[in-house]
């Protein structure tokens, strides 16, 4: 027995002697990537993004998902980071807050809010109501719990994941210009700033994608790619309510499939058996009948995913950066009344502000836009990840420190003190912008409050004198920072954090810098770095902006652009020195990261205003089918053309009757499928998670049960074969609380 014993110690030393020279010698890095489902509730819920009273979820384009990676430093590690992109609007104080105490409780004080960034794409197009402060809740109704939890279940799963993953991997960095992805939406701001400062730059938006590229030492297969582009999530416009991970979400499901296609497994692969005579198509299907709804298991919707996530999928993440005046309606804004270009400084139409709206390359189709854009961010991506040659090397390090944003001494060039101010929006803000206008009666660059907005603000909260005055010359719409009741109307204290990974600097920013406020960031991060580290840092340190990170605080512009008050302006929260104070405070960061130090206090902590949210929305109810009928029979069966069968391009629909789809959220499941006949079994070859399938969910007019509209449009890769739809529900039973699965099909159709 001591023998065995003793050979097994030697076994164990040897292995980990072998582990740690391999790491030495081979990669420095371990590296581990996540993917998980986070799509909210595909109905009733007001969407995050647009303030849009109107525009609340009724269905899906394709699914959210939240994508990790973790690196960690081979010889100790301990030494890690982790960075979440979220198929979101923007991060949130409450789920930063809500996921650290889950990280903590299962890994120690391994995962904590200094080497933890959650960042988002900025979606217009996702579920709202999981933001804690009250400004960013209005329009949902208050707080939505289905949302919060399916975002914070994602996060922490894809962490979980990740971390389970981790293994020595090599990373490589490449950089590149995405070509009409994004133009500048306050073109007039823009031009405020110094002509000598524009003049340095070939553009008045960044077009640079800076990507890593995550391969595995071992096997030498990629396993993932992160990049950072800046681009407004905001392809699908205010009048949209299917959930949609915007064009960020389409680029990042391009890659993914794009990847697992070249690597031979690619999710829809299926080889034609069926006789190629159309006839004979025609005839097999005629044979299928609609299935009729009946009973099913949960697992059966999960079974009938395309992309299984066992944690061994490959992970691509678009994520954002400087977005604030950056849109991808890149045909520009014109009048839907005249057709004419808006007007060049408020952005309106003979002063109406509603009249004017950016088109996209698809004009007037947004879901192509969305695609087209996705497209070009993915072609971009695609080369810079296929000739990534050069290695990062060096240090894992990150500093983070918390802020009370509304009170900062700040120090300018010219040596004059000023002060930032609790938060306040300006009119220019209710305006909105070409990408999705406000209200009525209001313009960007308004200067001025007319008496009835005056009044009704006041009978909210007036804005103090020392809040008039330090805005200035933003007239205070509404001083949020003011607003207390029931509970604070905008976050006070704000997180900053720097990542490394070796000449890789990561910014994480808590809200949407424009894109003179983001260079001027960065380049004061990467002198301050190159003064302060002995050498460590030169002019190839490459600094990038992680946008809407671990909290949201809306935008901010340059002290130039705040005078003329646009949209991004008015919504700069914290007066019109706003960037300086970031650019002192991240400085900071910088400083103590070159110089090896640690951050001298971690800041005063926000708060958990989690026991103070109020949440008014109704629902869903116990329901059932109308007389006689059954969930998931359906409704209106396919239509087929008079030819008898379907081409490429064509979109045959079905409605079956169904449950609302908030009784259960059919996480990492599908509420809709695309089954194709291959010998005696049906294969799933789409789901609700891919760009071609629709799942919509509205009210019958007549008798008010719901409805299940599931469309396909049959792309030009699609094989010649016979098909049907199958729709996937829950349901809650009156008088119980017991949720209930349910599936059902469409008639069986031909494809040529």
């Amino acid at each position: 027995m001591r023998i065995i014993m003793k050979h097994l110690v030697v076994v164990i030393y040897l292995s980990a002697l072998i582990l740690l020279v391999y790491c030495r010698n081979g990669s420095e890095y371990l590296i581990g990537v996540g993917s998980y489902d986070m799509t909210g509730p595909a109905a009733d819920v007001n969407m995050m993004g647009y303030a849009n009273l109107e525009q609340k979820t009724s269905g899906i384009h394709f699914r959210l998902r939240a994508r990790t990676f973790i690196v960690a430093d081979a010889s100790n590690n301990n030494n890690r980071f982790v960075f979440v992109n979220l198929d979101a609007g923007m991060a949130s104080q409450l789920l930063t807050i809500k996921v650290l105490q889950a990280l903590h409780s299962r890994y120690g004080n391994l995962y904590n809010e200094e080497n933890v960034a959650i960042s988002g794409t900025h979606t217009h197009a996702g579920p709202g109501g999981y933001l804690q402060y009250v400004i960013y809740s209005v329009t949902s109704l208050g707080f939505v719990k289905q949302s919060f939890d399916a975002i914070a279940n994602a996060i922490l799963q894809t962490i979980i994941q990740a971390h389970n993953n981790l293994k020595p991997a090599s990373i490589f960095i490449n950089t590149g210009e995405v070509k009409g992805g994004g133009i500048n939406r306050s073109p007039s701001a823009y031009l405020q700033n110094p002509a000598e400062e524009r003049a340095r730059y070939h553009s008045n938006v960044d077009r640079e994608m800076t990507l890593l590229k995550f391969v595995d030492e071992a096997s030498g297969e990629s396993i993932g790619s992160f990049n950072w582009y800046a681009t407004h999530g905001t392809s699908m416009s205010r009048d949209n309510k299917l959930i949609s991970g915007d064009n960020k979400g389409v680029a990042a499901r391009l890659f993914e499939d794009f990847f697992s296609s070249q690597n031979n497994s690619s999710p829809s692969t299926i080889t034609s058996t069926l006789p190629p005579d159309i006839g004979q198509l025609v005839k097999k299907a005629r044979g299928i009948k609609a299935s009729g709804g009946h009973e099913c298991s949960k697992e059966r919707s999960e079974e009938a995913k395309v992309r299984k996530n066992d944690g061994s999928l490959f992970v691509a993440a678009f994520c954002q950066s400087n977005v604030g005046d950056v849109t991808p309606n890149v045909v520009g804004a014109f009048c839907i009344d005249t057709g004419k270009p808006c007007d060049f400084n408020h952005s309106s139409c003979n002063g109406n502000d509603q009249l004017c709206v950016g088109r996209g390359p698809g004009y007037p189709d947004e879901i192509l836009s969305t695609k087209m854009i996705g497209e070009r961010q993915f072609i971009t991506a695609w080369k810079l990840f296929e000739s990534a040659s050069e290695e990062l090397r060096g240090k894992i390090d990150y500093r983070h420190v918390y802020v009370n944003f509304t009170n900062i001494q700040v120090k300018l060039e010219n040596k004059k003190v000023v002060k930032t101010c609790p938060a306040a929006l300006g009119p220019g803000f209710a305006a909105g912008t070409t990408d999705g206008p406000g209200a009525f009666g209001f313009q960007q660059g308004d200067t001025k409050i007319n008496p009835f907005w005056k009044h009704l603000r006041d009978l909210l909260k007036k804005p103090s004198k020392h809040q008039v005055r330090c805005q200035s010359p933003k007239p205070v719409l509404l001083s949020t920072g003011e607003m207390f009741d029931p509970y604070p109307w905008a976050p006070a204290i704000l997180p900053i954090q720097i990542l490394r990974l070796g000449k890789l600097i990561i910014l994480s920013v808590p809200g949407e810098f424009t894109t003179m406020s983001g260079r001027r960031l960065r380049e004061a991060v990467k002198e301050t770095l190159i003064s302060n580290g002995n050498g460590e840092f030169d002019q190839d340190t490459h600094v990038v902006i992680a946008g809407l990170t671990n909290t949201y605080s809306q935008y901010i512009a340059t002290f130039e652009e705040y005078h003329q008050q646009r949209y991004e302006a008015a919504s700069t929260l914290y007066g019109p020195h706003t960037l300086s104070a970031y650019i002192q405070e991240f400085n900071k960061l910088a400083r103590a990261m070159a110089k090896g130090e640690k951050v001298a206090a971690k800041g005063p902590s926000p708060p958990d205003l989690s026991s103070q949210q109020l949440s008014l929305l109704l629902g869903p109810f116990e329901e059932s089918p109308p007389k006689g009928i059954k969930f998931g029979d359906t409704k209106q069966d396919i239509a087929l053309p008079k030819r008898g069968y379907f081409s490429k391009g064509d979109r045959p629909s079905a409605t079956f009757w169904s449950a609302n789809p908030r009784h259960d959220l059919l996480t990492e499941g599908t509420f809709a499928a695309v089954e194709m006949h291959q010998g005696k079994k049906w294969l799933t070859i789409h789901d609700d998670d891919d760009l071609s399938l629709f799942f919509k969910w509205q009210l019958d007019n007549s008798s008010l049960h719901g409805l299940a509209i599931i469309e396909w449009e049959i792309p030009n890769h699609a094989i010649s074969g016979v098909y049907r739809l199958r729709h996937f529900g829950a349901s809650k039973t009156s008088g119980t609380s017991r949720i209930s699965y349910f599936t059902g099909t469409s008639h069986a159709f031909a494809v040529k």
